[in-house]
């Protein structure tokens, strides 16, 4: 096994992202921290997303590229409510949770429900299948200008592309 961030980070040892994804996998994958729980060449989509987030990330190191800042722009707290279904036979789980924390820069609070669809093969994440709620994210970090109106109804329509 192979540490790849600090433990004080949200994917490190004790990080509270980390625990959580840990537990619902607990009997299929072992690790240091989150990035170790991943095979080298894994495959991360994300279905349901916030704009300007790549769709399908592809290797480890290109996940650990994509949430090196993470720990810069979002504090997480807590992580709970964890529903684990498995397919033994398929060797998959899904993972339904929750996270609780703050952006660092506004202090807003931030509060994400999670769908995690991961598929396991000889003790690695090979496939990570990923569905949040792009509103908690807004509500934390602000709303991009283009769509800040249109979901308040009366206050002004999308533009058009």
């Amino acid at each position: 096994m192979t540490k790849y961030t600090s433990d004080g980070s949200a994917y490190g040892g004790d990080g509270v992202f980390f625990r959580i994804i840990r537990d619902g996998l607990a009997g299929l994958c072992d690790g240091e921290d989150y990035f170790d729980l991943l095979a080298d060449d894994v495959v991360f989509e994300y279905v349901i997303t916030v704009p300007g987030y790549p769709r399908r990330v592809e290797g480890r190191q290109a996940v650990i590229d994509l949430y090196s800042g993470y720990d810069d722009y979002m504090t997480l707290h807590s992580a709970d409510n964890l529903r684990v279904y498995r397919d033994p036979d398929a060797s998959v789980a899904v993972l339904e949770y929750e996270v609780h924390g703050q952006t660092v820069l506004a202090g807003r609070a931030y509060d994400n429900r999670f769908v995690s669809i991961v598929t396991v093969k000889d003790g690695k994440v090979i496939h990570w299948r990923d569905y949040l709620d792009p509103i908690a994210v807004f509500d934390a970090s602000g709303w991009p200008e283009r769509l800040r109106f249109a979901v308040r109804p009366g206050l002004a329509q999308l533009p058009a592309r």
